[in-house]
Protein backbone atom coordinates (compact mmCIF):
# COMPACT_ATOMS: atom_id res chain seq x y z
CA UNK A 1 0.00 0.00 0.00
CA UNK A 2 1.45 3.33 -1.04
CA UNK A 3 1.92 5.93 1.68
CA UNK A 4 0.30 9.24 0.85
CA UNK A 5 2.07 12.49 1.51
CA UNK A 6 -0.19 14.91 3.34
CA UNK A 7 0.15 18.66 3.30
CA UNK A 8 -1.66 21.44 5.11
CA UNK A 9 -3.03 24.64 3.57
CA UNK A 10 0.42 26.23 3.69
CA UNK A 11 1.89 23.37 1.64
CA UNK A 12 3.79 21.94 4.58
CA UNK A 13 4.23 18.21 4.73
CA UNK A 14 2.88 16.52 7.84
CA UNK A 15 6.44 15.91 9.08
CA UNK A 16 7.16 19.68 8.84
CA UNK A 17 4.04 20.90 10.66
CA UNK A 18 4.24 22.25 14.19
CA UNK A 19 3.25 19.72 16.82
CA UNK A 20 0.10 20.27 18.83
CA UNK A 21 1.05 20.47 22.50
CA UNK A 22 -1.40 19.80 25.32
CA UNK A 23 -0.80 22.18 28.22
CA UNK A 24 -3.49 20.89 30.54
CA UNK A 25 -6.47 18.55 30.83
CA UNK A 26 -9.26 19.33 33.32
CA UNK A 27 -12.07 16.95 34.18
CA UNK A 28 -15.38 18.78 33.79
CA UNK A 29 -17.94 15.96 34.14
CA UNK A 30 -18.07 12.29 35.11
CA UNK A 31 -21.03 10.27 33.88
CA UNK A 32 -22.08 6.65 33.86
CA UNK A 33 -20.12 5.70 30.74
CA UNK A 34 -17.88 8.68 29.97
CA UNK A 35 -15.77 11.49 31.33
CA UNK A 36 -15.68 14.92 29.73
CA UNK A 37 -12.51 17.01 29.86
CA UNK A 38 -11.42 20.44 28.69
CA UNK A 39 -7.98 20.35 27.11
CA UNK A 40 -5.87 23.46 26.70
CA UNK A 41 -3.53 23.11 23.73
CA UNK A 42 -1.12 25.12 21.63
CA UNK A 43 -1.93 24.58 17.94
CA UNK A 44 -0.36 26.63 15.15
CA UNK A 45 1.18 28.83 17.83
CA UNK A 46 -2.22 29.69 19.34
CA UNK A 47 -3.81 28.58 22.58
CA UNK A 48 -7.07 26.73 22.09
CA UNK A 49 -9.59 24.90 24.28
CA UNK A 50 -10.79 21.54 23.01
CA UNK A 51 -13.43 19.21 24.37
CA UNK A 52 -12.29 15.65 24.98
CA UNK A 53 -14.51 12.73 25.93
CA UNK A 54 -12.99 9.59 27.42
CA UNK A 55 -14.74 6.23 27.01
CA UNK A 56 -13.31 3.01 28.46
CA UNK A 57 -14.02 1.05 25.27
CA UNK A 58 -16.49 -1.45 23.93
CA UNK A 59 -16.96 -4.52 21.79
CA UNK A 60 -19.49 -5.47 19.14
CA UNK A 61 -20.37 -8.67 17.31
CA UNK A 62 -21.60 -9.63 13.84
CA UNK A 63 -23.61 -12.77 14.73
CA UNK A 64 -24.00 -14.95 11.62
CA UNK A 65 -26.75 -17.58 11.57
CA UNK A 66 -26.36 -20.96 9.84
CA UNK A 67 -28.30 -19.62 6.83
CA UNK A 68 -26.01 -16.58 6.50
CA UNK A 69 -28.26 -13.94 8.06
CA UNK A 70 -27.03 -11.42 10.59
CA UNK A 71 -28.74 -11.13 13.97
CA UNK A 72 -29.44 -7.47 14.60
CA UNK A 73 -30.81 -5.73 17.67
CA UNK A 74 -33.45 -3.02 17.51
CA UNK A 75 -33.29 -0.66 20.46
CA UNK A 76 -34.19 2.85 21.49
CA UNK A 77 -31.33 5.35 21.47
CA UNK A 78 -31.99 8.39 23.64
CA UNK A 79 -29.37 10.61 21.94
CA UNK A 80 -31.19 10.20 18.60
CA UNK A 81 -34.68 9.95 20.13
CA UNK A 82 -35.50 6.98 17.93
CA UNK A 83 -35.18 3.23 17.54
CA UNK A 84 -32.09 1.99 15.72
CA UNK A 85 -31.05 -1.27 14.11
CA UNK A 86 -27.55 -2.27 15.23
CA UNK A 87 -25.22 -5.17 15.76
CA UNK A 88 -25.09 -6.25 19.43
CA UNK A 89 -22.54 -4.26 21.39
CA UNK A 90 -21.68 -2.93 24.80
CA UNK A 91 -19.05 -1.23 26.89
CA UNK A 92 -16.41 -3.04 28.86
CA UNK A 93 -17.27 -3.61 32.52
CA UNK A 94 -13.79 -2.48 33.52
CA UNK A 95 -11.13 -0.60 31.51
CA UNK A 96 -8.86 -3.67 31.79
CA UNK A 97 -11.48 -6.18 30.65
CA UNK A 98 -10.38 -7.87 27.42
CA UNK A 99 -12.65 -6.68 24.61
CA UNK A 100 -13.23 -10.26 23.45
CA UNK A 101 -14.68 -11.12 26.88
CA UNK A 102 -17.00 -8.14 26.56
CA UNK A 103 -18.04 -9.34 23.08
CA UNK A 104 -18.92 -12.84 24.31
CA UNK A 105 -21.00 -11.32 27.13
CA UNK A 106 -22.82 -8.78 24.95
CA UNK A 107 -23.64 -11.37 22.27
CA UNK A 108 -25.47 -13.54 24.78
CA UNK A 109 -26.99 -10.70 26.81
CA UNK A 110 -28.50 -8.92 23.81
CA UNK A 111 -29.34 -11.71 21.34
CA UNK A 112 -29.91 -14.76 23.52
CA UNK A 113 -27.23 -16.67 21.58
CA UNK A 114 -23.68 -17.56 22.49
CA UNK A 115 -20.78 -19.10 20.61
CA UNK A 116 -17.56 -20.95 21.37
CA UNK A 117 -15.31 -18.84 19.13
CA UNK A 118 -15.21 -15.20 18.07
CA UNK A 119 -13.10 -14.04 15.15
CA UNK A 120 -11.56 -10.55 15.30
CA UNK A 121 -12.75 -8.34 12.43
CA UNK A 122 -11.42 -4.84 13.13
CA UNK A 123 -11.11 -1.98 15.61
CA UNK A 124 -13.06 1.21 15.07
CA UNK A 125 -12.71 4.66 16.64
CA UNK A 126 -16.23 6.06 16.54
CA UNK A 127 -15.77 9.84 16.75
CA UNK A 128 -12.11 10.83 16.43
CA UNK A 129 -12.68 14.59 16.58
CA UNK A 130 -13.51 14.63 20.30
CA UNK A 131 -13.78 11.11 21.75
CA UNK A 132 -11.32 8.25 22.26
CA UNK A 133 -13.96 5.47 22.19
CA UNK A 134 -12.58 2.36 20.50
CA UNK A 135 -14.74 -0.64 19.66
CA UNK A 136 -13.33 -4.04 18.75
CA UNK A 137 -15.56 -5.83 16.24
CA UNK A 138 -15.85 -9.61 16.07
CA UNK A 139 -17.67 -12.21 13.97
CA UNK A 140 -19.63 -15.02 15.65
CA UNK A 141 -20.66 -18.22 13.86
CA UNK A 142 -22.08 -21.57 15.00
CA UNK A 143 -24.49 -19.76 17.29
CA UNK A 144 -25.84 -21.72 20.25
CA UNK A 145 -29.32 -20.81 21.57
CA UNK A 146 -29.28 -19.45 25.10
CA UNK A 147 -31.35 -16.60 26.51
CA UNK A 148 -31.11 -12.82 26.78
CA UNK A 149 -29.81 -11.19 29.96
CA UNK A 150 -30.99 -7.61 29.43
CA UNK A 151 -30.36 -4.78 31.87
CA UNK A 152 -33.53 -3.65 33.60
CA UNK A 153 -33.75 -0.53 31.41
CA UNK A 154 -32.97 -2.30 28.10
CA UNK A 155 -35.68 -3.08 25.56
CA UNK A 156 -34.18 -5.02 22.66
CA UNK A 157 -35.81 -6.93 19.82
CA UNK A 158 -33.65 -9.41 17.88
CA UNK A 159 -34.13 -9.58 14.10
CA UNK A 160 -32.41 -11.69 11.43
CA UNK A 161 -31.42 -9.75 8.29
CA UNK A 162 -29.70 -10.65 5.03
CA UNK A 163 -26.44 -8.84 4.36
CA UNK A 164 -27.88 -7.52 1.08
CA UNK A 165 -30.84 -5.91 2.88
CA UNK A 166 -28.53 -4.38 5.48
CA UNK A 167 -26.30 -2.95 2.75
CA UNK A 168 -29.42 -1.47 1.10
CA UNK A 169 -30.30 0.29 4.38
CA UNK A 170 -26.75 1.65 4.60
CA UNK A 171 -26.72 2.95 1.01
CA UNK A 172 -30.17 4.51 1.50
CA UNK A 173 -28.93 6.41 4.55
CA UNK A 174 -31.35 4.59 6.84
CA UNK A 175 -28.65 2.92 8.94
CA UNK A 176 -26.19 5.44 10.39
CA UNK A 177 -24.66 3.77 13.44
CA UNK A 178 -20.94 3.86 12.66
CA UNK A 179 -19.96 0.57 14.30
CA UNK A 180 -22.79 -1.26 12.54
CA UNK A 181 -22.07 0.27 9.13
CA UNK A 182 -18.35 -0.48 9.42
CA UNK A 183 -18.94 -4.02 10.68
CA UNK A 184 -21.48 -4.94 8.00
CA UNK A 185 -19.35 -3.53 5.18
CA UNK A 186 -16.14 -5.14 6.49
CA UNK A 187 -17.89 -8.47 7.00
CA UNK A 188 -19.39 -8.36 3.51
CA UNK A 189 -16.09 -7.45 1.90
CA UNK A 190 -14.03 -10.01 3.83
CA UNK A 191 -16.39 -12.99 3.71
CA UNK A 192 -18.82 -12.53 0.82
CA UNK A 193 -17.00 -10.66 -1.98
Amino acid sequence: MEERKTENKKGQKASEMEPVVRISRELRYTGTILKIYEDTVIANGHEAHWDYIHHDGAAAVVPVTDDGKILMVRQYRNALDRWTLEIPAGKVDDPNEPRIDCAYRELEEETGYRCDHLEYLMTLNTTVAFCDEAIDLFVARNLIPSHQHLDEDEVIAVEAWSVEDLEALIYAGKMTDSKTVAAIMAYSRKYLK
